[in-house]
């Protein structure tokens, strides 16, 4: 749920960002240049295999089909998110619970050490507090929220649904997270692609949700949608782009006493207003580029 226009390159290099108290916005005309590398390229002794690898290689990342219809893509309130995200919430979306699940997820699946990109975020990410990361940066549309977040090193704003485009190269980072957000997505098929091309080789995306929104800026096939049919829309996202593993889908759900499926006005009323009484549900969904690395 975040953006700010005109936001400038992350440049990858090895040690251009120093660990700050409090997050930064980026600012590439102070960063010093990256180093230049030469490649030296092996000689091509058959063409067929090295024909068929780049074949293969061009085609990763591309979105294979479309999921959305153009009714699906539709919200509500169609004024630019960046309005209604223009005042900061320093409030959390869900519950202990799904918080609690959330980070233990990212304890088993965020190798310490790792660079993270954390999209459409907030002044909270959930990460856990003992894990030493090399390098977090998150996204967002509101600026004094990232700015609060104490695990960011630097911070960017910009609105996905008007600009999918990252200004970040390619294979910058080790994951992806994009926690609670997915629902507000209109063009899912070319976030999710971004994501592909900023990750690099093996590293994960982890995209959770509940049942909580805010109920008029969900897109129309989210907003209508049932539990499984939600997460059967997050599993086509990934399932659009060309290179992803086979995704994976984590349920924690409460207990049976607790009302799910609350059809009465009330409901309705707290869902438009992005609050909901209750346990709330988990589910993440989560692939990798290319491959899922298997560590020791």
């Amino acid at each position: 749920m975040i953006s700010l226009e005109g936001v400038s390159s992350i440049r990858k290099t090895h040690d251009m960002l120093p660990i700050h108290s409090k997050p930064k916005l980026w600012n590439p005309s102070i960063a010093p240049n990256p180093p230049t590398f030469k490649k030296i390229l092996p000689l091509k002794i058959s063409n067929t295999w090295n024909e068929n690898k780049e074949a293969n290689e061009s085609k990763a990342g591309r979105i294979k089909r479309l999921v959305l219809s153009n009714e699906g893509r539709t919200k509500l309130n169609t004024f630019p998110d960046r309005e209604f995200y223009a005042y900061p919430r320093f409030v959390t979306h869900v519950d202990d619970g799904f918080i609690a699940t959330l980070t233990d997820l990212y304890r088993e699946r965020l190798k310490p050490g790792s660079e993270i990109l954390d999209l459409m975020s907030s002044w909270i990410s959930h990460l856990p507090d003992e894990v030493v990361y090399k390098r977090v940066v998150g996204h967002g549309l509101n600026a004094q929220e990232l700015a609060r977040n104490s695990r960011m090193d630097y911070f960017f704003v910009k609105d996905l649904n008007q600009d999918q485009k990252l200004e970040i190269e390619d294979s910058s980072f080790d994951a992806v997270l994009c926690t609670v957000s997915v629902q507000y997505l209109q063009q899912p098929e070319k976030a999710f692609a971004e994501v592909f091309r900023v990750l690099r080789p093996g590293g994960v995306f982890i995209v959770s949700f509940s049942n909580r929104l805010f109920y008029e800026k969900a897109i129309n096939a989210w907003r209508d949608g049932t539990a499984y049919s939600r997460v059967q829309l997050v599993l086509q996202y990934f399932q659009c782009i060309e290179g992803f593993t086979q995704p994976e889908v984590i349920r924690e759900l409460p207990s049976a006493g607790n009302s799910q499926d609350d059809k009465s006005p009330f409901s309705w009323f707290m869902k438009w207003l992005g609050l909901f009484s209750g346990s709330d549900p988990f589910y993440a969904v989560i692939a990798y580029k290319n491959f899922k690395p298997v560590y020791d």
